[in-house]
């Protein structure tokens, strides 16, 4: 369910709680209100906008503050790292978790052979083989053999794919990786993490959704 619709249907069911009849519905906005039920839902630019979350989406576990109509999350623990919370989380910065796969489980890409220079994805991401995937923005580039001259570009007929991260300043380490493109599977080091699945963002609800969140500078 998008968030705005669940938010109207909260405000909605909120008012007419104490004239309802259905003890079960009752009861699960009261929990909701109260903080006492928590659901999933993932999470961008995790634990107040901490440099090192800038740009992604996280899992987490979410119980709702009606003093301030914002949300409390969880993040599942990293290795021995003890479980993140936060406070304050606000509508915006939420969006519906998926039903059918784990953080831990990789995404099979199945856009790969679609790519092209400037579309916009989300790529898994995970410091080791312990902690959870976070979802993470880029935009595909160009090969350094190519100019970007789009009447001469070929980069979408090989199999090296190029991901940027333009979050980044040139030059950083996490500026831009490379993968296959025809043989795609997790990839990566315990130095500079690991990267799992792709998914091409179609839609420009989505892609809007994740520049809202686009850095005030550029992170090194």
């Amino acid at each position: 369910m998008p968030l705005v619709v669940f938010k109207s249907s909260f405000n909605g069911k909120r008012k007419q709680m104490e004239s309802s009849s259905d003890c079960s519905i009752v009861s699960f906005y009261r929990a909701l209100e109260t903080g006492m039920f928590w659901f999933p839902a993932q999470v961008f630019n995790r634990e107040n906008g901490h440099v090192g979350f800038i740009m992604s989406c996280y899992d987490a576990e979410l119980c709702y503050d009606s003093h301030t109509d914002t949300f409390e999350a969880r993040y599942p623990p990293h290795g021995t790292r003890a479980i993140a919370s936060e406070s304050g989380v606000t509508w915006e910065r939420l969006r519906a978790a998926p039903v059918d796969n784990s953080p831990h489980d990789l995404l099979i890409s199945n856009s790969l052979n679609d790519l092209r220079p400037k579309d916009h994805i989300e790529i898994q991401w995970r410091k080791n083989k312990q902690f959870p995937y976070g979802w993470w923005y880029g935009v595909i580039g160009h090969l350094e053999s190519c100019d970007g001259n789009t009447t001469y570009c070929q980069c979408h007929t090989s199999n090296t794919l190029v991901v940027e991260f333009k979050q980044y300043a040139p030059g950083s380490r996490w500026r831009h990786m490379t993968i296959n493109r025809k043989d795609h599977r997790e990839e990566g080091n315990e130095t500079e993490g690991f990267y799992g699945g792709i998914k091409k963002l179609y839609n420009k609800d989505d892609i809007s959704m994740w520049q809202q969140f686009w850095p005030a500078g550029i992170l090194e």
